[in-house]
């Protein structure tokens, strides 16, 4: 049975939230809050942190702020399904565009169900308690999973305003991945459709 294009970009951001979710559950359900691992020497380790805004763990306005954000996600979500349906219906879209669109798309769903749902399924994550099935928080009130992280290298301290700082000092997650990694290619690759249809 040949599958069309539209039902493989939504197996491909099925797939790609399905990944997300996996990493955040296995991560939050195995690890206390702030615990962390090496996988390449100092330079890439998973640490477990919790954010309650935006991606790379800044944030705004509290618990309305919070609901704000939810909800523009949810919108943002909404109107690149729409667009990517639109672009569909066109016979000269390059593939690629398609793609890097459906990456942004899984990557806003996959903290969509973070926001939406991780504080009514799960206990609150703790320095020293793991995670289990519970509540720490009400809808649209849920905690965005974060764990790679990538402290490159420090600054040496003779330099002036980043002396001894981390070069890359956010901590993300896979969705945040796939949001950076699909508008770098969009803007890097596809930036001639944009332009055409401007």
């Amino acid at each position: 049975m040949k599958i069309s294009k539209g039902g493989r970009l939504i197996l491909l951001g099925a797939v790609l939230v399905l990944v997300d979710q996996v990493i955040k559950i296995l991560v939050k359900t195995n690890m206390t809050l702030g615990e962390h691992f090496s996988v390449f020497g100092d330079w890439f380790q998973i640490l477990f942190i919790e954010n309650k805004g935006m991606a790379f763990g800044m944030s705004f306005g509290g618990v309305i702020g919070k609901y704000i954000l939810t909800l523009f996600r949810i919108g943002l979500f909404a109107a690149l399904c729409w667009w990517i349906s639109s672009l569909l219906k066109k016979k000269d879209v390059p593939t690629g565009v398609l793609v890097g669109l459906t990456l942004i798309t899984a990557g806003a769903l996959g903290n969509i169900v973070d926001c939406l749902f991780y504080g009514l399924v799960f206990s609150e994550s703790t320095p020293v308690a793991v995670a289990t099935l519970g509540h720490y928080a009400p809808f649209m009130q849920g905690k965005v999973v974060d764990m790679l992280y990538f402290p490159l290298w420090t600054w040496p301290d003779w330099m002036p305003l980043v002396g001894g700082d981390i070069f890359f000092e956010p901590v993300f997650n896979f969705a945040d991945s796939c949001v950076t990694v699909g508008a770098f290619y969009l803007i890097l690759f596809q930036w001639k459709f944009f332009s055409k249809e401007a």
